[in-house]
């Protein structure tokens, strides 16, 4: 890794795990899941021919590659060398670069970007303000930053639920600190604006939007029951419980998600800002 933060070390020990080796074999079923939220972070961002884009926290490449068919020149930036494996592999011959390093420490000093994206990989700053304000430093005065993230938990059954199921066949699980990094990290508009205006950005904006997602990518009740106890919540709460437990989790996520069942689908819903800010 060309650049770590040493407080975001932990992030990186988790996305080069087990963890980064799920979210790389659900890759395609992820991208499918998320195309909704990801076609309204570039209606938002609108990227244009010869501009140049960095994507943070830019995972397996689906949105690199995508900014870079538009404009010619696009940055991806991610933890995760497993995860930039593939977006590697999977932007041969693209207009696209990919960085394995934390965007907190990493010299975004010669990009001169124009506008700066990120789908749900912001989140997981250990010291957020930090780490935008280097950020910043990758992009043009006036350049735009659009990013989207996860709204309250108790709005985004997609994460929760299968959670809650699993949550009476399991030992007491610790809270996390209220700011910790995770999904919901940047669930407040008044922390995130702050934050980001800590960090020199200007013209704050949040625009709630939900979705219902699809999250058994048309594999009906079991492709669900399967993709939920693999990545999320839930996935960090069951490593190294033993099988029975796993079992009794498996049966009552089930039973929790056969409501929700429609055909091959099973469509839950998410809530999320799409934050808009300018350098």
């Amino acid at each position: 890794m060309t650049a770590l933060d040493a407080a975001n070390a932990d992030q990186a020990t988790y996305w080069n795990g087990e963890a980064g080796r799920r979210w790389t074999d659900l890759q395609e079923s992820q991208d499918r899941m998320f195309a909704p939220i990801t076609a309204a972070l570039f209606e938002a961002a609108a990227p244009k021919a010869g501009e140049r884009v960095i994507d943070v926290g830019c995972g397996a490449g689906e949105t690199t590659l995508r900014a870079a068919a538009l404009t010619g020149d696009a940055l991806g930036v991610d933890v995760s060398e497993r995860l930039l494996a593939r977006a590697r592999d999977r932007g041969r011959g693209a207009a696209a670069r990919f960085a394995l390093a934390d965007a907190t420490a990493y010299d975004f000093s010669g990009e001169a970007a124009d506008l700066m994206i990120s789908r749900f990989g912001v989140m997981f700053f250990a010291e957020p303000a930090k780490s935008f304000a280097n950020l910043r430093r990758g992009l043009k005065p006036g350049a735009r930053l659009v990013f989207v993230c996860w709204r309250a938990p108790d709005l985004n059954p997609v994460l929760l639920l299968p959670y809650a199921a699993a949550m009476p066949h399991l030992p007491p699980q610790p809270a996390p600190p209220p700011d910790a990094p995770g999904p919901f990290a940047f669930a407040d508009e008044i922390r995130v604006r702050g934050i980001l205006e800590a960090a020199g950005f200007v013209g704050v904006s949040f625009d709630a939007r939900d979705f219902q997602l699809d999250v058994a990518d048309g594999e009906g009740l079991a492709g669900a029951l399967e993709k939920t106890l693999a990545i999320g919540p839930t996935s960090r709460a069951l490593a190294d419980q033993p099988e029975d437990v796993i079992a009794n989790v498996r049966a009552a996520i089930g039973e929790a998600l056969a409501k929700f069942v429609e055909g091959v689908e099973v469509r839950l819903g998410g809530a999320i800002w799409i934050v808009r800010a300018t350098a």
